[in-house]
């Protein structure tokens, strides 16, 4: 078996792990639209059949750029995607943002992510569900909390996601104690866990990013087309929020001309998120966020 192979069997283990401990207390998948969690995307469908038995949640901060909404959307009808989203509709409302020059980076993505990921969680906010009749998202009525929080990130994208666990706890304020996680031995995890708390779930935590589009080329998964070159030597190797991501440069205008340039080593010194700015308002790293719940 290659390394791709033992990857997907790895995380499809994990999947169906997660589904056997959480289906009766609210499963959910994170869908960021970026690379990384649409190939979880993918490996869900193979470990149900093509059927993702729970939802898919994208936190929209209304700063993404603009083809990222167009892509999920036009994805989760294709696919028919039981696909909800969360917002903090009041900060919002209040231009407390970036953007709006009303407070710093790291406090935007802390109102725009954290509180908007944490809430929707629980189920205190609204939570809006694609209808596939109209193609409309309209508010969903379901507000039981979500206990088990599949998220599609990787240990090698930046420091403080090296520290996480498969099946990791977050408390009652969605808070993260990087040394009070279990150890994972033998494939042995940990899904006890307190009342008002919840578990987020790993499955492509050792996956690289050249993994990650070794695979993309493998199933051949249809991406969001801003990872390619479209003629201005420019292309994003990690998306966010537009007024706070920087693409980089590149002329890759395929996959297989990324694969070429990662294995090159023309970002080897370069960070993945290099041209998230609100990584360098936090010392490099996205650990304070983290803490305090973030994706």
């Amino acid at each position: 078996m290659d390394r791709l192979s033992k990857l997907e069997a790895q995380s499809i283990f994990i999947l169906r792990e997660a589904y056997r401990e959480f289906k009766s207390k609210n499963l959910v998948m994170l869908w960021s639209i970026g690379k990384d969690s649409t190939v979880l995307l993918t490996l869900a469908q193979k470990a149900f059949f093509g059927h993702i038995p729970f939802p898919l949640l994208h936190i929209d901060t209304h700063y993404k750029i603009p083809e990222m909404i167009e892509y999920r959307n036009k994805l989760a009808l294709k696919l028919g995607l039981d696909l909800i989203y969360g917002e903090n509709k009041e900060i919002l409302e209040k231009k407390l943002t970036f953007p709006d020059g009303n407070v710093d980076r790291i406090t935007c993505c802390k109102y725009l992510k954290s509180d908007a990921l944490k809430y929707t969680l629980s189920g205190e906010w609204p939570r809006y569900k694609l209808n596939h009749q109209t193609g409309q998202f309209e508010v969903w009525g379901n507000k039981e909390p979500f206990k088990g929080v599949i998220v599609g990130i990787r240990a090698d994208e930046e420091g403080s996601r090296a520290k996480e666990r498969y099946f990791s706890p977050r408390g009652e304020e969605s808070e993260w104690s990087i040394a009070e996680q279990p150890p994972e031995i033998w494939n042995y995890f940990n899904t006890s866990f307190p009342p008002k708390t919840h578990i987020r779930i790993h499955p492509l935590l050792d996956w690289t990013e050249l993994d990650i589009w070794e695979y993309i080329a493998r199933e051949n998964i249809e991406i969001v087309p801003l990872y390619f070159d479209r003629g201005n030597g420019k292309r994003y190797r990690s998306l966010g929020c537009y007024p706070c991501t920087q693409p980089v440069d590149s002329s890759a205008k395929n996959v297989q001309e990324i694969i070429q340039e990662l294995k090159e080593g023309k970002f080897a010194k370069i960070a993945e998120r290099a041209g998230r700015e609100q990584d360098k308002e936090d010392g490099g790293t996205l650990e304070t966020l983290r803490k305090e719940g973030y994706m």
